[in-house]
């Protein structure tokens, strides 16, 4: 025989009929989900998001073995399904469908570190493949989703430094509980009720920014002097819109822009991305302005480029191609000096919406002295009234005199109030004596420039 057909040629002719017999009998389909796309960790999928939470809320019912834990700052116990629990059967349409979830562990050889591969694997007779693929698998995700938003707990995600990669994954995330909202932060009502309509717009667009070819994102601005509310507002807008919190430290991204990128793809969508006080993150200001001829600006320059995120990085980070992988997110930049940030960074499309929650008004007095003394009339109102107009004083400041430094049922309002009086007047006089300090100032450089004009006009 091999002198007519060589021993290759006999392997794969045979290997071809062993194939075609085992496809005849064997009459099951297995389709895996992996917890993560790519090569590495460097994706999380969301499909396996939503089929975990569908199959944990079957587990509850189906299962045999589960684990219970209580998240980190949460009261509220979770029961998960275990890796390797035998099956958890379900039903679709008639069809019958058994799912397992998979815990293996592989070598990242280049970084020489073991990873954690997860996936969940669904196994079926080869007669429902189409049901499976066409209707099924739409079916385990959009009641996936409808889990998540019932059961879901707003978390805050915070990214760290690493210099290697280990095991964990980009972010790590505890339970957000901030009791901000509209209703209690210090804020002009009108400016608020804006704000409000704009972001249920923004979540209702989304066939509008698909008509017009652009991602489902919205950039807000918010500036403002220290102590005007800027972090409470973002506690606030992510209970209104139900979002988790990326709050992204640009100086912990060692990997520079490539690293930036993928802690983008790793956020879910329906999230809002934080980057506070941007102008002091990173050396994004003012760099169009360094002197190329000098050697060590230069050399500072690429150092930047290979170790650390650049204006062009974070530009592209916002509005790049990569910022249209997940639907309804919100990036929202805080700064307290808006002047020293590039214009490149802050016009419209980038950032949308410029917010400056501003200085301490009666609206938002009225809502501290509900917050914190319970009350909504008082005699000192008016005198408060007319300082809060005459004075620029923040929200925070108001709050420190407002707030009782112990809770024993005793009502000390009149106490509290003249304390803000008090604190409103000093206001007032300190900002009159500097504004004369900077008119004297003024006069005085007048005065100098005048001189030497005269002695250059004398000279001459």
């Amino acid at each position: 025989m091999e002198r007519f057909f060589p021993y290759g040629f006999l392997h794969k002719i045979a290997d071809k009929y062993i194939q075609r017999i085992l496809r005849f009998t064997n009459f099951y389909v297995q389709i895996s989900i992996d917890e993560y796309t790519g090569d590495l960790i460097d994706q999380k999928n969301q499909s396996y998001t939503y089929t975990e939470a569908y199959l944990n809320a079957l587990a509850l019912k189906r299962a045999m073995q589960l684990k219970a834990y209580t998240a980190k700052n949460s009261k509220k116990l979770v029961l998960d399904m275990v890796d390797y629990e035998m099956t958890i059967p379900d039903e679709f349409h008639g069809a019958t469908f058994w799912w397992m979830l998979t815990n293996a562990n592989e070598i990242d050889k280049p970084r020489k570190v073991e990873i954690d591969r997860r996936s969940l694997t669904i196994t079926f007779h080869k007669r429902y493949r189409d049901i499976v693929i066409d209707r099924y698998l739409n079916h385990v995700m959009e009641k996936g989703k409808e889990v998540l938003e019932q059961n879901q707990q707003r978390k805050l995600y915070t990214n760290g430094s690493r210099d290697v990669w280990y095991k964990e994954e980009m972010w790590s995330h505890v339970v957000h509980n901030h009791p901000a909202t509209f209703d209690n932060i210090a804020m002009d009502k009108a400016k608020k009720a804006d704000i409000i309509e704009d972001l249920i717009a923004f979540s209702k667009a989304k066939d509008y920014y698909m008509k017009i070819g652009k991602a489902w994102k919205r950039g807000y601005l918010l500036h403002g002097p220290s102590g005007t509310g800027k972090s409470t507002m973002i506690a606030a807008i992510s209970k209104f819109m139900n979002h988790d919190i990326y709050d992204l430290e640009l100086k912990s991204v060692k990997g520079g822009n490539g690293e930036l990128r993928k802690l983008l793809l790793d956020t879910s969508d329906r999230s809002i991305i934080v980057i506070e006080d941007i102008d002091c993150s990173i050396e994004l200001t003012n760099k169009r302005k360094m002197k190329k001829n000098k050697k060590r600006n230069q050399d500072e320059e690429m150092w930047r480029d290979e170790m650390g995120v650049t204006l062009s990085g974070l530009l592209n980070f916002i509005d790049g191609l990569c910022s249209a992988t997940a639907g309804e997110r919100l990036i929202i930049f805080t700064t307290n000096h808006i002047e020293k940030l590039d214009p490149a960074l802050i016009r419209r499309g980038r950032m949308d919406k410029h917010i400056d929650p501003s200085y301490c008004c009666f609206d938002g007095f009225k809502i501290l002295a509900k917050n914190y003394l319970n009350i909504d009339e008082h005699p000192l109102f008016e005198t408060i009234r007319r300082l809060i107009d005459e004075t620029k004083i923040t929200p925070a400041d108001v709050a420190e005199n407002l707030m009782p430094k112990s809770v024993n049922g005793d009502d000390y309002s009149e106490i509290f109030l003249g304390n803000l009086i008090q604190a409103l007047e000093k206001q007032k006089v300190d900002a009159r004596f500097k504004a004369e300090m900077e008119e004297v100032s003024e006069e005085e450089e007048g005065d100098e420039e005048e001189a030497y004009s005269n002695e250059s006009g004398s000279g001459s």
